[in-house]
């Protein structure tokens, strides 16, 4: 197996002011396999409840997606609901229902646990450490994390850091977790707790990757049209793990192009509500939104193939 995601599969209630969906396929594993199947055979370890509906799953079976990890455990399926300003700036969390989700016990088949790439999603630091327990030996795993982890469960999120290879985190959370109010500071600090490789989410103002002692900052795809932002990090992060997978080594080169992956797939799931959006892209929209970031960046007549990737910033 290339790549293994653990996180929820969920169903979200969300409202912009373009409109709003009740029970739309939603979750952490949801989105990233959704991005991450474009690139690489993905598989999930999730729980859904016995109102989980069986076209859901067969939605990401569409894709290539291996759900054989996803349980049905006896109750609901994990809930949450939010309401986003008018031009996103803030959003409202209304319920967050874990049903199902709150007793999670991720197990890892033997396929699984010898997957290529790890990925564990935005869950308990004690059951990410756990899912590494069960895994051989991956190539390179990633870990997300939240202000509640951070805030509420520090010595669990510190011990499985010391396991990982990469952490994916917005500039708030990077703040918070390292006591640094500055993004570089901020991402030397994190590598001394042991990811070598950090990701900082942005937004709609791209993200920053720091790894070797260099940053890297790319810009998000400029859009006109914004529907709903819910599961544009997961699916980043979807995009970037996918990448990476078909990668015959980690190097400095592929952490970037996973990079513009990521905010490419990124791009497209903000464009509709669920998950519709990247369920739709295909790789080829992607080759073509890319041209797109290219010419945002580069004035017209430079040619990107000719140019070679950006020179890095050292981290002070």
């Amino acid at each position: 197996m290339k790549l293994l995601v653990v996180g929820s599969v969920a169903y979200d209630s969300v409202e912009t002011r373009h409109g709003k969906v009740d029970r739309a396929l939603g979750g952490s594993a949801t989105f990233f396999a959704m991005a991450s199947s474009l690139f690489a055979p993905t598989s999930v370890v999730a729980v859904v409840g016995e109102d989980f509906h069986k076209g859901d799953l067969e939605r990401l079976e569409r894709r290539g997606v291996d759900i054989s990890g996803v349980e049905v455990a006896k109750g609901h399926t994990f809930r949450w609901g939010g309401k986003y300003s008018t031009h996103f700036e803030t959003r409202t969390t209304l319920f967050t229902e874990l049903n199902v989700f709150a007793e999670f016990k991720p197990k890892l088949t033997h396929k699984q646990a010898n997957a290529d790439l790890v990925f564990l999603a935005n869950i308990h630091p004690d059951l990410q450490f756990d899912v590494l327990d069960q895994c051989k030996q991956p190539r390179f795993v990633a870990l997300d994390t939240m202000n509640f982890w951070i805030s509420g469960e520090r010595p669990s999120l510190e011990r499985v850091l010391r396991r990982v290879d990469a952490l994916f985190l917005n500039d708030e959370e990077a703040f918070a977790l390292s006591g640094e109010g500055n993004v570089l500071h901020a991402a030397r600090a994190i590598h001394a707790m042991g990811p070598q490789t950090v990701v900082i989410k942005r937004g709609e103002h791209g993200a920053v990757l720091v790894h070797g002692g260099h940053a890297w900052i790319l810009p998000a795809v400029m859009l006109d049209h914004v529907v709903d932002p819910t599961g544009a990090g997961d699916t980043f992060a979807g995009g970037f793990m996918g990448y990476l997978a078909r990668q015959p080594a980690i190097t400095t080169e592929a952490l970037q192009g996973a990079m513009v992956a990521g905010t490419l797939a990124a791009s497209f799931a903000v464009q509709d509500f669920s998950v519709d959006a990247i369920e739709r892209a295909t790789l080829a929209d992607l080759h073509s939104r890319h041209k797109q970031l290219c010419g945002s960046l580069l004035p017209a007549g430079i040619d990107i193939a000719l140019v070679g990737p950006p020179q890095p910033t050292a981290v002070a």
